[in-house]
C-alpha cells in the first residue's frame, strides 16, 4: 500500500498534537537560517521497501512529516538528514557503517553541524540495529542480545553527551521503538511464543533507552505506546491481538512476498511516529 498524504493534511492533523505539547524548543543563536537536524538509522531516512522488496529512502518518513508541520510554523526552516540505514550506536560514533561522512561518522558530522548552524530541533532514533539481527523466525540469540544491550547502554550516553556539549540549548528528542516481530504471531503457536518473547525484549530495550535519555534530560517520543506494543488483547472474530493487527497495518511486516516481510513502517506508520514526536515537541519557536 502506497497511500500518500499531502503536506497540508499531515500538517493539519498533527497541529492539534503540537498545540498542547509539553515541551517548547528555543533556537540556538548561530546564523540566520533555522535548521531541523534529523539523526539516527533507516527510520530517520524514511526507508520503505519498493515493489521488488529492496529498501529505498523516501521523503515520506516521520522526519518529513515533522518538517512539513514545523516549516509551516517557521518559514524558511531547513531540514538536514544525517541518519543512515543499518546504523548502530557503534557505527554512529566510530563510522564504518553504510554511509560515508566527510568527518568520519554521523556523530562527528552532527556535532560539527550543531556548532556551526542555528539548529532549533534535533530528533534521534538509534539502537534498534544493535539488536534486530538477534531475532529471526528461529528464535532469539541471547549472546547477540546481550552484546547489543551492552553497546547501547555504553554508547548512547556518549552520543548524547557530545550532542549536548556541541549545543547545550537545543531541544533534542529521542524515541523508543515498536516491535515489528510481533507479526510472527500469525505463524501459529511457535510464532506466538516468539512474538511474546520479542515483545518482552522490546519493552526491556526501550526501558534501557528511556533511562539513558532521561539521564540527559532528553524527552522521548513513545512509539512503543503509539503502536500499542504490549496490548495482546484479542480482537474478535479473528482472534488476533491488537498489537499484531497494528504492526501489520502500520509496517510492511505482513506484506506478501517480495515486498514483505519488512520491518519498516509504511506511510501511515511513519505518520504515527511523527505524531508521537509532535506530542513531545509541542510548538517550535524560531
Amino acid at each position: 500500500m502506497r497511500t500518500r498524504f499531502s503536506p497540508a493534511i499531515v500538517a493539519g492533523v498533527l497541529f492539534a498534537l503540537v498545540s498542547a505539547g509539553p515541551v517548547q524548543a528555543t533556537a540556538a543563536t548561530v546564523g540566520a537560517t533555522a535548521y531541523y537536524l534529523a539523526l539516527g538509522d533507516s527510520l530517520a531516512r524514511g526507508v520503505q521497501p519498493d515493489s521488488g522488496g529492496a529498501d529505498v529512502e523516501t521523503n515520506l518518513g516521520y522526519v518529513d512529516d515533522l518538517y512539513t508541520l514545523y516549516r509551516a510554523a517557521i518559514p524558511g526552516l531547513q531540514l538536514v538528514k544525517l541518519g543512515c540505514p543499518d546504523e548502530t550506536t557503534t557505527t554512529m560514533i566510530h563510522g564504518g557503517g553504510r554511509c560515508n561522512y566527510p568527518l568520519g561518522s554521523q556523530l562527528a558530522q552532527a556535532v560539527d553541524f550543531l556548532k556551526t548552524h542555528r539548529v532549533v530541533l534535533v530528533t534521534i532514533d538509534i539502537g534498534a540495529n544493535n539488536v534486530d539481527q538477534c531475532i529471526d523466525s528461529n528464535g532469539t540469540d541471547p549472546s547477540c542480545l546481550e552484546s547489543g544491550f551492552k553497546a547501547a547502554q555504553a554508547e548512547l550516553p556518549d552520543i548524547l553527551a557530545q550532542l549536548r556539549a556541541a549545543r547545550p540549548d537545543v531541544l533534542i528528542v529521542g524515541m523508543n521503538y515498536y516491535d515489528p516481530f510481533l507479526a510472527v504471531w500469525l505463524q501459529g503457536p511457535p510464532g506466538q511464543a516468539l512474538a511474546t518473547a520479542s515483545e518482552q525484549l522490546t519493552v526491556a530495550f526501550n526501558g534501557l533507552l528511556g533511562s539513558v535519555y532521561s539521564a540527559f534530560g532528553v524527552p522521548v517520543a513513545d512509539v512503543q505506546s503509539a503502536f500499542q506494543t504490549t496490548n495482546f488483547t484479542s480482537v474478535p472474530p479473528f482472534g488476533v491481538p491488537v498489537n499484531v493487527i497494528l504492526v501489520c497495518s502500520w509496517t510492511w511486516m505482513c506484506a506478501p512476498d517480495p515486498v514483505g516481510p519488512n520491518i519498516h513502517p509504511n506511510v501511515v506508520g511513519y505518520w504515527v511516529i511523527a505524531g508521537s514526536f509532535a506530542k513531545v515537541i509541542g510548538p517550535l519557536r524560531r
